[in-house]
This record gives C-alpha cells, sequence and structure tokens, in this order.
C-alpha cells in the first residue's frame, strides 16, 4: 500500500512541477498571443483580389474602398490594376493618378507629388496622344493644390527684436 500512495504522492508532485513550471506561463501568455495576433492582423490585413476581376470590377471596388477611407485596400485594386493591364496607357494613367491621388488625401504630399510628375512625365513622351487628358489636367491641378498646402504649412520666421 505504501508504493501505491507513494506512486500517487510523485503523480501530484510531477503535476504540481508541469503545471507550475510549464502550463501556468502558457496560459499567461494566451491572451497577449491573442491580443497580438488581432492588433497585428487588423493592421495588415488587405483585400483577396480574385484573378477574373475585369478592369471595370478592379476601379469599382478601388473607387469603393476611396469612398470608405480605405485607402490601403484602394490603392492595392490600383496596383492590380496597373500590373494587368500594364500595355493599356488608358488604364495605365488612371491607375497612377488614382494612387497619387491618395496619397494627396492622406497628405502624404512628397511620394503625390511624385506620384503626379511621373504621370506627367508620360505626357512629356512621344506617346502623348494616346493618352487620356484628363489625368494630365487633374495632376496639374492637385500639384497646384499642393504647392499651396505646403506653402501654408511653412511656419513663418520672426526677425530678431534689435537689441538697443
Amino acid at each position: 500500500m505504501s508504493d501505491t500512495g507513494t506512486l500517487a504522492t510523485n503523480s501530484r508532485q510531477l503535476y504540481n512541477y508541469t503545471m507550475r513550471r510549464f502550463l501556468l506561463p502558457l496560459f499567461a501568455l494566451l491572451p497577449v498571443l491573442f491580443i497580438t495576433s488581432y492588433v497585428t492582423g487588423c493592421a495588415t490585413s488587405g483585400a483577396i483580389i480574385p484573378e477574373g476581376l475585369s478592369p471595370a470590377e478592379l476601379i469599382q471596388r478601388a473607387q469603393e474602398a476611396r469612398d470608405k477611407n480605405r485607402y490601403g485596400i484602394a490603392m492595392q485594386y490600383y496596383r492590380v490594376l496597373l500590373e494587368r493591364n500594364i500595355n493599356n496607357l488608358y488604364l495605365v494613367c488612371e491607375a497612377e493618378y488614382e494612387i497619387a491621388f491618395i496619397q494627396y488625401k492622406q497628405k502624404k504630399f512628397i511620394p503625390a507629388r511624385a506620384g503626379f510628375n511621373a504621370l506627367l512625365e508620360r505626357y512629356a513622351s512621344p506617346e502623348r496622344e494616346y493618352l487620356p487628358p484628363q489625368f494630365e489636367i487633374l495632376a496639374y491641378k492637385v500639384l497646384e493644390n499642393i504647392t499651396e498646402k505646403e506653402n501654408r504649412r511653412k511656419p513663418f520666421s520672426r526677425k530678431p527684436k534689435n537689441s538697443e
């Protein structure tokens, strides 16, 4: 009978040791892991864009995302539109304009300006006659707005007081 009593005591000790040493820290980490995965999962989640979407569907979904201020998803759709239609100059110009415009809406003026300038370089090339004119006009207008906003944001300088 002492063998079973010793065995039961050893089992309990082993169980208590295992619980304290391994399982309790694991249970303590579970909420942290859950919260971390939830936060990072939400922050990095993007749109799953099906292969068979037409350019019109890509544009429609991008516009819907942009209208809901889901700029990251909208940019994903426009980038896919650009990648899948690289030989269609109209769609390339539209995607490039919209990507730069989203950056402008996000007040990311430096990448927006670079995007609009890259688009306008297309209009300075021989392929200009094949490009849709509205994106050139809109790009110039938004660039003017960016310049105005940047000029308003510059702090004024005070003249130092003269020590007399």
